[in-house]
Order: C-alpha cells, then structure tokens, then sequence
C-alpha cells in the first residue's frame, strides 16, 4: 500500500468520511461507517496539457495550492496553479448528507495566451488484490472497481475518453492510455476524460463522483447502472449549496461554548479549531450505535502503530464530554445507552477497544481505567446535561443503573486483589464467579492508558476512585428522585475502597524523598498521565504540596523550549521528543484551576499555534517544524480543547 500517513483534510457525512492530502489528493475512503473497511490505495489525478506528459495534479514541481474549506463547512477547497501552462485549476471535494457519493466538481481556466488542450486522467488503485478477488469493468461511461461484497465506481457527467485496466504504471506517466479489453482482474485501473480545448481566458467545469455500493445481488450490475444514471442527473451546484448550509445551520446549532476574551488574534484561531472540531466530531461518531472513533485511520499496514479507528471507551468518554460541552447530547446519550450498554463484558468490564457497531476490536490485553472512565463519565455526562439543559435526565441513570454496578462490581473484585484483602474474599471471589483464568481476569496488573506498560498504575487507580465517587453520587441522585429508592447495602463500601485507593497512592505510588506522586510501581519515569489524579479523577487538590512538587518535576523533565509537553519520560513512540497537544492542555487545565493563568494561556496558545492551517489538532508536535507530527484530527486532542475552552463554564457550575 501507498504509504500515506498524514489526513491533511477531511469531508464526510454520518456514513461516508474521506480524507484528503493538503495538496487534493484523496487519501482515504471509508463507508458506511468512519471505521469499516478502506477501499482505496490510492486515488490519483493528473492532466495532460497538449503534448505534455502526465502533471500530476497532487505532486508536480510547477504546481502551486492552496486549501481551505468553505466557511463553516465540510467543504474542502483546493485551487492548484500549474505555473508552467498558467492553468487554475479548482477542486471542490464534498459528500452530500443524505447521498453517499464523493462529488469532486472542478473548475479549469486557461489564463495563458495559447489554447490548452486538456485531457483528465484519474489513476485508482483498490487497497487489496490479494487471490484475486479484485476485477474491474468498463460499463455504462463509468469505471466499476469490484470484490465480493462491495463494487466501488468513477464516474463523471462526461463520456470516458480512454481508459485501460491492466499494466497502467507502465503508461499512465505518458498521459496516454488505451485497452481492447472491458474488464479485467485487475486492482489498478486508470480512465481519462476530454476536458477539450480551452481558448485563453476561457473557462470549463466537470464532475467526478464515486460511488460505493453493496456487491449482494445476483443482478447488481442492473441496479448500479440504474444508480449511476441517477447520481448524473443531480444538480452538483444545489447539492453543494444544500451541504454548506446543513453544516453552517450545524455550526450554529452547537458553538454553544462561553469562550473567554484572548485577543484579536488568538480569539480567531481559537474559532478556527472549535469550528473544525464542531465540524469534526460528528465524523468520528457512528450516529447509530454512538461508538466514537479515536481518528480517521493513518496506518492500516500497522507499519508505525497498531492503528487508530477503533473505539476506545477511554477516549470515546473524553470525546462525549467534549460532545456535551458543544450540545451534541444524542450523540453522546447514543455512547452510553447503546455502545457501552452494548460492549460490556458479562464480568462487568470493558475490553481495550471496539469497532463503532460494537463488535470487539484486535486488542493486547485490558486497561482497568477504561472500566472506571466509564462510570466516572456516565455522571459527569448527567451533571453537564443538567446544567447546560436545566432539567434532570433521571432516566439516563436508572437506565444505565444496571450497567454501572456491574461495572462496580469488577473494579471492587480487582481491587480486592490488589489489596489482598485475605484468602476468605478471594476463595469467595472464586466461587461466587465463575470465568474462565478469572484469577488472570482480576489480575491487578493492566496497562497504562498509553498501553504500553504493564503494572499497578496511578492513573488506573486514579479513574476507579472516580467511579467509585461517581457510583455514590449516582445512588444520591436516584434517591433525591425517588425516596423510595433503597442504597444497597455495601453503599458505604464505596467510600472504603476511595480511603483505600488513596491509602495505596500515596504509600506505593509516592516518591517519599522528593514528596511527589509517581506514575507505576515500577520505574520513576515522569508521566504527564500523573496529572489524571487531579483532573478529570480529583483523587487530590491541585493546591496538594504533594501536587505542587509533582508540577515542579513535571516541567523540569517534560516541558520542552517551545512551551509544548511531552506525554512521558524516555517515550520511544514516534521518535519520543515531540509535544502532545492531550499533554499540553492537560497542564492548562491544571493551571487554569489554580488560577496561574498567564502559564495556562501559555500552554493553549502553544496548541492554538501548532494546529494545522485547517483547524486541525494532530496527536504529536515536531518541536523543530512546530507543525503536526503525526495523526492530524485526533479525537482526544479535539476534545481537550472543548473541554479547556469549557473549564470556566465547568468552574463556575461546581
């Protein structure tokens, strides 16, 4: 596969999400869901200029871009200047909301002096021809690119021109292609079109679609040709116009947050990535299930990482708060009342990852903080409803009551391990519970939420403290509904084990000599992820002299000389020195809730400064370039900075 490991821009509606290079080059395809299958290589366009070989539209030296979206919109813009023929070309690249086909409508104009005879050639590749399973058809004017299960069509307003289906990177550089043959067991297929000739000054415009349906039915083919006459009939330019304006009413509907006064400057960027992060988010959600992706994939050979469009319930908890604080409270109910409801292990805890329909994803092992997220997050979800919408939604507790105690129960049964809590709870545990190695199951040894170490980890206990709080609040407020409604009686046990898990932090999970707070049982690596235990978890006061030293030593070791944090000490991921925007705002946060605003203004402004020119927060910093380093629209970063930009709103309500 074409390695492509930066989404520079993305388009989409609730079922289809493509992502486009910087320069216009479509990246990614992915349907019906923003983490199902990718059907696309790559997706490469050209044009050949009278006698000229193939100017490739997305990586030729004379070539120069510009990219933007259209305000508000999920419409990407991207105009190229081929500087040599003085040809403007523009591509504007959308999805309709309720009709999933990728509309690619260019505009060419000739401002040199001579005509320009212009043909249009598109060079597509499907990701996998692995045992054949992949063929390619030449019907109805349209390029048929098929498996099994799923044919994926090019097509435009225009006649092809050419075209050829076998051997095309031993002709598509010339601009000339050509085949006998209509259909072929081919992955790499290319057509051209007959743009034809433009005067000087003259200028002309056509579409390109791409279609992807479902290859079931014996008589597929007849109801795609159908399908395809249909889509050319559309009206590309009403069809744009309608998306802009469903996403610039949807913009208006959730820019819903009280942003405070940073300056004329800062005040527009700030619009800039909240307006990209409002626009953003519902890509990432699948609108059915509520399952939230961490981001549009960026590796799918797992060269680099072990990939990224999945649902983590860590992360996804993070995002749905953030989907709160912008109003986007179905989505984020959807999360709870059917993802989680729907993935919970028969023990009561939640595996690493998920796909968004809610089947479980590749995973390595478990993290205990995902459990204790999760219930943490179902009351901070309640609470912001609350606030934001004045009326109690009491319903999303009783209906998710069942859920969270069973949640309560694995979290309890894990940390009477790790407590040892005598061999009588043990045999108890043992014969009340039945699972297969359930002595593994409720090993007190999980990875970090980095899931790069195993072991006893602060931001784990951190997270089930938390639960076990929220779990308390969650009986309170049933109760203040209903006085009716009965505490159970191990209710008080909640406020134990909180006693217990604080106990523990601070006698195996504290630096004695220098009075700070360490992030595992296992090595003394300083990890931003310590800071959990101040927020969201508030297992400590930020004002803790305890706290106050972990600070000092957090700034001494990760903070970098642009103002940017790293995520840990001695992180080999990715080079291991670039900033993280998650680690950045999370040292905001804490400053900003000990009031030290000018060194919390000074981390958000780092962020703000080293998003993308589209709004776009990326998951890690190049600290040399102070441009993004790797996976551009990471979910987790986008909500961090909802959630900082909502911290006074947050203050305020507590």
């Amino acid at each position: 596969m074409k390695r492509k490991y930066l989404n520079d821009a993305f388009i989409g509606n609730r079922k289809m999400i493509a992502s486009v290079s910087e320069k216009g080059e479509l990246l990614r395809l992915s349907y019906p869901t923003a983490d199902y299958r990718q059907f696309i290589d790559y997706y490469e366009t050209g044009v050949k200029i009278n006698d000229s070989a193939l100017i490739r539209l997305h990586d030729d030296i004379n070539n120069v871009y510009n990219q933007y979206y259209s305000t508000d919109t999920n419409v990407l813009n991207t105009e190229i200047e081929n500087t040599y023929f003085k040809l403007n070309m523009k591509q504007e690249d959308f999805i309709p909301m309720k009709k999933d086909v990728v509309i690619r409508r260019y505009t060419f104009t000739n401002y040199n002096k001579i005509d320009l005879n212009v043909k249009f050639l598109i060079d597509s590749k499907l990701f996998s021809n692995l045992n054949n399973m992949v063929g390619v058809r030449i019907c109805d004017n349209a390029m048929i690119q098929y498996s099994h299960d799923f044919a994926m069509t090019t097509f435009s307003n225009m006649p092809i021109y050419s075209y050829q289906l076998n051997n095309v990177e031993e002709s598509i550089s010339s601009g000339i292609i050509s085949d006998k043959d209509y259909i072929a067991m081919s992955n790499h297929s290319a057509i051209a079109y007959d743009i034809g000739v433009l005067r000087p000054g003259e200028t002309k415009e056509f579409n390109v679609y791409i279609y992807i349906n479902k290859n079931y039915k014996v008589d597929v083919l007849d109801d795609l040709i159908k399908e395809i006459d249909q889509i050319k009939q559309y009206d590309t330019l009403k069809l744009m116009m309608d998306t802009k304006a469903y996403w610039r009413k949807y913009v208006k509907k959730h820019d819903v947050l009280k942003v405070k006064d940073y300056g004329e400057i800062y005040n527009a960027k700030i619009q800039k990535i909240l307006r990209r992060t409002i626009l953003l988010f519902p890509l990432l959600v699948n609108e059915e299930t509520g399952g939230i992706i961490a981001a549009l994939e960026v590796d799918e050979e797992k060269d680099l990482c072990g990939r990224y469009a999945y649902c983590w319930p860590r992360d996804a908890v993070t995002i749905s708060q953030a989907l709160d604080m912008v109003g986007m409270y179905k989505d984020a109910d959807n999360f709870y009342n059917i993802f989680l409801r729907k993935t919970q292990s028969q023990n009561g805890m939640w595996e690493q990852r998920f796909y968004t329909d809610g089947r479980l994803a590749p995973c390595w092992g478990y993290q205990i903080d995902e459990t204790g997220s999760v219930v943490a997050g179902l009351y901070q979800h309640f609470k912001i409803k609350e606030f934001r919408l004045k009326e109690r939604d009491i319903n999303l507790l009783k209906d998710n009551l069942t859920m969270c105690e069973n949640a309560i129960e694995f979290l309890k049964k894990y940390m009477d391990h790790l407590l040892s809590r005598g061999e009588e709870k043990e045999a108890e545990i043992d014969t009340k519970y039945s699972y297969l190695d359930r002595s593994q199951i409720y090993k007190h040894v999980s990875y970090d939420l980095w899931e790069m170490n195993e072991g006893v980890h602060l931001y784990s206990l951190s997270a089930i403290y938390a639960a076990f709080g929220a779990m308390e609040l969650i009986y309170k407020e049933l109760q203040k509904d209903n006085k009716k409604f009965k505490l159970p009686e191990d209710f008080k046990e909640l406020a134990e084990y909180k006693e217990l898990i604080k106990k523990y932090i601070l006698e195996n999970l504290c630096d004695k000599n220098q009075n700070i707070l360490v992030r595992n049982t296992k090595d003394s690596n300083v990890d931003i992820s310590i800071m959990g235990a101040i927020t969201p978890f508030n297992v400590f006061d930020p004002n803790d002299k305890i706290i106050q030293n972990t600070v000092q030593k957090i700034n001494l070791t990760l903070r970098t000389y642009t103002g940017g944090y790293l995520r840990f000490e001695n992180d080999g991921y990715m080079g291991g020195k670039n900033p993280w925007p998650i680690a950045t705002l999370w040292m905001y946060i804490y400053y900003k809730k000990i009031g030290a605003i000018n060194e919390a203004n000074e981390c958000l402004k780092f962020v703000i400064d080293t998003a993308t020119p589209l709004g776009l927060l990326a998951e890690q910093i190049d600290n040399e370039q102070m441009k993004s380093k790797w996976v551009i629209g990471l979910g987790w970063s986008h909500a961090m900075f909802v959630l900082s930009l909502g911290l006074d709103e947050l203050l305020n309500k507590n």
